[in-house]
């Protein structure tokens, strides 16, 4: 079978997951590979069938989206031109992890796609929502890469279609140990945000990993230290716990590997305002920003935090063999997703990302 399979490359998760499926895909099948975004960290160690800009949120320093750079850097005519070149008829299967170009170039021509994404996940209605109210975010999660069938993967199996987190292998392998630091992901917080308050919480050591800064440096009992996949994984290992965004392939991680976690969801963000509760509802401390107001409640956490315990067993062979033969019988009978029309103009109008900054203000 020839598929096309289509990666978010928007923050690393999508990518790391991509890494653990990619292989298997390929033991079967012929696999053209296709990414778009430009916020990744990590890269895919496999050919490149298609690389395009996408539309990729950029993250800022305080917590939020940078709404004026993810304008600035958008280039929505290409994403259009994109989209409509993109040739999806070629392919027996597309499947998309939450991307945007095969996902929408697939409903314009009506040819079916699977979503195998957190995102299916966090918009299914057994999964855990944010109590805010936020109709735009939700019309992103459903619109920005619209499917025709959903699986997904989340802290918990919420439902049927619901797996637990696909962990890397050089995850799974690590050997646990404790060396006493805490381990930090907060890429929409700068440098200097981060340095102010974890050295207010004196008496621990910090290791951050920062997307702000390309030279490793310290100021007091802080580390900073640019983004590297291998030091990444083995700083999580031998980390007394993780403090993190409210993201999925970190907080899974950290879980998986036994660690205390503590997170804090992206302002504006709407799924990660999903995963918090989600990650609330088992036990994981959640705070709302990274002001002086929060240092003791890190504190507490640092002194009386507890592991919580999950189960995620290695089953992402299983899981992609069971869709795959699922999605393959049921081809001549899909139709185009229910998306509407007029939600493709999200990608063509301002006013898109004037309603986003109004919600993330």
């Amino acid at each position: 079978m020839k598929i096309l399979y289509a990666v978010q490359g928007t923050g690393n998760g999508h990518v790391t997951r991509a890494r653990e499926v990619i292989p298997i895909l390929k033991k079967n099948h012929d696999v053209d590979i296709l990414i778009s975004g430009t916020q990744a960290d990590v890269g895919l160690p496999f050919e490149i069938k298609y690389q395009f800009h996408g539309l990729s949120f950029i993250f800022g320093k305080n917590g939020q989206v940078d709404i004026a750079e993810t304008y600035k850097k958008s280039r929505l005519k290409q994403l259009m031109k994109d989209i409509k070149m993109l040739p999806v008829s070629e392919y027996d299967l597309v499947i998309s992890d939450f991307e945007p170009v095969s996902s929408w170039a697939c409903y314009l021509s009506g040819k079916p796609c699977i979503s195998i994404s957190h995102q299916a996940a966090v918009i299914n209605k057994k999964s855990p929502k944010a109590k805010s109210f936020d109709p735009l975010g939700k019309t992103i999660l459903r619109s920005y890469a619209p499917s025709t069938s959903q699986y997904g993967f989340h802290f918990l199996p919420y439902d049927a279609n619901i797996f637990t987190p696909v962990i890397r292998a050089e995850v799974r392998e690590k050997k646990l140990l404790n060396s006493g630091h805490y381990t930090v992901y907060l890429p929409a917080y700068d440098d200097e945000r981060l340095v102010k308050i974890l050295t207010m919480v004196e008496n621990v050591q910090w290791q951050v990993f920062s997307k702000h800064n390309k030279k490793s440096f310290h100021q007091k009992n802080v580390w900073i230290r640019p983004i590297n996949n291998d030091e990444f994984i083995d700083s999580m290992s031998r980390a007394s716990g993780v403090f993190c965004g409210a993201g999925f392939e970190t907080p899974a991680e950290a879980l998986f590997l036994k660690k205390k976690l503590m997170v804090i969801p992206m302002k504006g963000q709407y799924e990660q305002q999903c995963n918090a509760e989600a990650l609330k509802n088992l036990g994981v401390p959640v705070i709302k920003n990274l002001k002086k107001k929060q240092v003791q409640k890190i504190i507490d956490w640092v002194s009386n935090g507890k592991v919580i315990p999950v189960n995620y067993p290695d089953m992402t062979e299983k899981i992609l063999t069971d869709i795959i033969e699922r999605e393959s019988k049921a081809l001549s009978v899909k139709k185009p997703s229910k998306i509407k029309q007029s939600d493709f103009k999200l990608f063509r109008n301002y006013s898109f990302f004037k309603k986003l900054e109004k919600s993330s203000s």
